[in-house]
């Protein structure tokens, strides 16, 4: 298949074909890997229980030098998990989710059997998408940013949603400061080469990654693709890139976790994909903007303009109205899976 036809055959709902509670099960799985996650490494693992689905860290997609405490990581199962749950109850089961430490740490998705609830967020699931493009400056109606603070509110967790000029800058200046310092670090420029997929046939064939389409820019091949990439990543010119997509957007959305915990990053990650899968429903574009979360060394400095007090930033959202871009890939159900050689 071409990259057109492996984007509709993966962003999609299903045909409702589900002959047993197998083949349920894997469709759950298939929902859930439609969740965003640091670089697109899809960095988890599903393990299958008679009752229960647990989402595992993939140590192995680790991005350290971006997520050198692993916190995107674990966000992204969060996201993975809230996927799961909303298509559990689509598809007549109830799933309640809990985060265990032991260990690495898992998030755990009991089934019980409910009646089917086919909701807004679970519809929007197929159309969501992190869209890296400068949006059209329209400010968002109250009630609808009512909606989205709703959303990505949990246990927990809070969200901030700036839509002040003066807040907005106030955020760019510290999203600046921090892209600098990671253009600057070539240890960041290396890790994030590795992660993105030049071509179309290169994003097929790895089904992960950060797609050139997706981020604006045209496939190339990879040969290519890499020099382009070492010869133009420039501070100045990414800064520029970077404040003009900010002030395009509406505003900005911040997630505040109470504490700098594992539980904690799962629950913002499932904030963050309700408040995702809720802006789908309404028309209104996302894209993160984690750089002042990122640095270490900028964060302290971000929190306290933000007047926070005792928690962690955790994410950094602008979002606004734009053009869909072309999709991310995903790799297959069955290269997620625990087996029991492998668990």
């Amino acid at each position: 298949m071409n990259y057109e036809q492996v984007v509709k055959n993966l962003w999609r709902h299903g045909d409702g074909q589900l002959p047993d509670q197998a083949a349920r099960v894997k469709e759950l799985i298939r929902y859930a890997t439609l969740a965003p996650s640091g670089h697109n490494t899809q960095c988890w693992r599903f393990r299958i229980a008679e009752d229960a689905i647990s989402i595992l860290p993939d140590l192995t997609r680790r991005t350290p030098v971006v997520d050198p405490d692993d916190h995107h990581l674990y966000v992204s199962l969060g996201c993975a998990a809230e996927n799961l749950s909303l298509a559990a109850r689509a598809l007549g089961m109830q799933g309640e989710v809990s985060f265990h430490a032991e260990g690495a740490g898992e998030v755990r998705v009991t089934l019980a059997p409910c009646q089917p609830e086919v909701s807004p967020l679970f519809d929007a699931i197929p159309a969501r998408q992190c869209s890296r493009t400068d949006y059209d400056g329209s400010p968002i109606a109250d009630e609808q940013l009512y909606l989205l603070q709703a959303a990505g509110t949990g246990q927990g967790v809070s969200i901030s949603l700036l839509t002040e000029k003066k807040a907005i800058e106030n955020v760019l200046e510290y999203v600046l400061l921090a892209n600098g310092r990671q253009i600057g670090n070539r240890a960041f420029r290396q890790e994030l080469e590795t992660w993105i997929r030049f071509g179309d046939q290169e994003a097929i064939t790895a089904g992960d990654g950060l797609f050139a389409r997706s981020m604006g820019s045209p496939p190339t091949p990879r040969w290519l693709g890499r020099w382009l990439f070492r010869a133009l990543l420039r501070q100045g010119a990414e800064n520029a890139k970077v404040a003009r997509q900010v002030r395009s957007s509406a505003g900005i959305a911040v997630f505040i976790s109470q504490a700098d915990d594992q539980a904690h990053w799962v629950e913002a990650g499932r904030c963050y994909q309700r408040f995702a899968l809720q802006a789908t429903t309404l028309g209104i574009c996302n894209a993160f903007i984690n750089q002042p979360v990122e640095e270490a060394s900028v964060r302290p400095a971000f929190a306290d303009a933000l007047g926070i007090v005792g928690g962690r930033p955790d994410l950094v959202v602008r979002f606004g109205r734009g053009k869909a871009m072309p999709r991310s890939l995903r790799r297959p159900v069955e290269s997620v899976l625990v087996t029991t050689a492998s668990a």
